[in-house]
């Protein structure tokens, strides 16, 4: 029997019963939620990384940012507030169009 312990999605119980199968599963806390989301965005960053193609790429891009979505909803926070935290980020710091590679710095 294949052990999981990890975070999946929401109908995926649904699935392994259609496939005639049994499961043991339990619903997180919200403390252990925000836990396994951030486990489950290294796992998917993983994946993204690993991809070979666009739509592999595209596929697991869309699964971060489903979790993107239930991280700040644990945290109390809207996409909207999430939004304007990147956009002051991006107008302080800028953003990563440009594509810069830093390579060194020299010491003083």
């Amino acid at each position: 029997m294949p052990v999981y312990n990890k975070l999946v999605r929401d109908q995926i119980l649904e699935i392994i019963e259609a496939d005639g199968l049994k499961y043991n599963a339990r619903i997180l806390e919200p403390q252990d939620l925000l836990v396994e989301v951030k486990a489950k965005m290294l796992e998917e960053a993983k994946e993204f990384h690993e991809a070979n193609n666009v739509q592999e790429s595209v596929e697991e891009l869309a699964d971060l940012l489903e979790l993107i979505h239930t991280a700040i909803h644990a945290l109390g926070v809207s996409y909207e507030e999430l939004e304007a935290i990147r956009e002051q980020k991006k107008a302080k710091r800028g953003g990563f169009e440009k594509a810069i590679y830093l390579i060194d710095v020299e010491d003083r």
